[in-house]
């Protein structure tokens, strides 16, 4: 007798992706479908409508096979997919098997980074559907490229407009109790496949290889993820870097806030090693660049730089993974138990 199965979970409101302009929201969210391909494990990502399935089908090929960067945004996008597994179960005296599905709603927001410019007079209309999703969102993905941040020094400008306005509404709103933001926030170091960021952590002594990774990609455990963003924030062109993580936590409950260390396109692999090699992390390079008489196909847009190999995206399913779980644990307001 075929196992039984289990009524899917409801889906679960809306997660917001936060950055910067070219700090890689389109890229990281290029990137969730091939993460969860390669991890090999039980979770697969699915469209929920036509354009969400387009550009998990696009993105995915263009990272994949074309080595190629995703288009930037340039207007509000909104995608709804869902995370999804099957877990057998067997009950209990019977023995009886069953299968459960497990369902996380990601209906997620990709705004173009100048959305969240400090300058409210910048596509006004567009703002205010951007401070809408966000108001009604319960997951935000906030993404901090210490790349820019090194060469522009923006990352606060970005931030702290949009966040003043968001927890004015919400407060006057009566949205949320304590002064504090009720979403759950993801926030992602990203570009640790880039050179600086690598030997940041590595002088630091936070590298650590991930056992349960076959090519033996370095990693920066979660707990240490904190520590590599204050770190960084000291490069800042203007030193305000320095404020984007005290700003987090004076909006946002402190227990409700995670660090990760993330890179949308990992580190190079060489196929006949098979193995990562820290003398040759690169899988960006200049356009120029060659080596052993092979250059990458691909270039990221206006950026003179190309993806030199395969992707393998690190720590880019875990953020989504965590806020789906976090937000489905909560029961929605005015829900009652049955």
């Amino acid at each position: 007798m075929p196992p039984e199965q289990q009524p899917s979970a409801r889906p679960t409101p809306n997660i917001a992706v936060w950055g910067a302009p070219g700090s890689g929201k389109t890229t990281f969210l290029a990137a969730l479908n091939i993460a969860l391909i390669l991890k090999k494990g039980p979770w697969k990502v699915v469209g929920a409508d036509g354009p969400s399935r387009d550009f998990l089908i696009e993105m995915t090929s263009a990272l994949s096979e074309q080595q190629r960067f995703p288009d930037a945004t340039l207007a509000l996008g909104q995608y709804k997919w869902f995370l999804t597994r099957q877990i057998e179960k067997r009950r209990w005296p019977l023995g009886r098997k069953s299968v459960q599905s497990e369902r996380i709603g990601l209906d997620v927001l990709d705004a173009p980074g100048g959305f969240y410019s400090a300058k409210r007079a910048s596509a006004p209309t567009s703002r205010e559907e951007l401070l809408n999703n966000l108001q009604g969102s319960r997951g935000i993905v906030y993404l901090f490229d210490p790349i820019r941040e090194h060469k522009v020094g923006d990352a606060f400008s970005y931030l702290h407009g949009v966040l003043t306005e968001l927890a004015g509404r919400m407060l006057t709103g009566n949205r949320y109790a304590g002064d504090v933001l009720p979403h759950h926030l993801a926030v992602c170091v990203t570009k640790f496949d880039e050179l600086k960021v690598l030997q940041t952590a590595e002088k630091l002594g936070l590298l650590a290889p991930d056992p349960d990774d076959p090519f033996g990609f370095p990693r920066i455990d979660d707990d240490y993820a904190e520590e590599l963003f204050e770190q960084l924030c000291g490069i800042s062109r203007y030193g305000n870097a320095k404020m984007v993580v005290p700003a987090l936590k004076q909006h946002f409950r402190h227990d409700r806030i995670k660090f990760f260390v993330t890179s949308s396109i990992g580190f190079y692999l060489d196929n006949e090693k098979g193995a990562f090699d820290p003398d040759d992390p690169q899988n960006l390079v200049p356009t120029a660049w060659s080596a052993a008489g092979e250059a990458g196909t691909a270039t990221s847009p206006g950026s003179g730089f190309q993806i030199r190999g395969p992707v393998h995206p690190i720590n880019v399913m875990e953020p989504m993974v965590w806020l789906g779980r976090r937000i489905s644990a909560e029961r929605p307001a005015g829900e009652t138990r049955g």
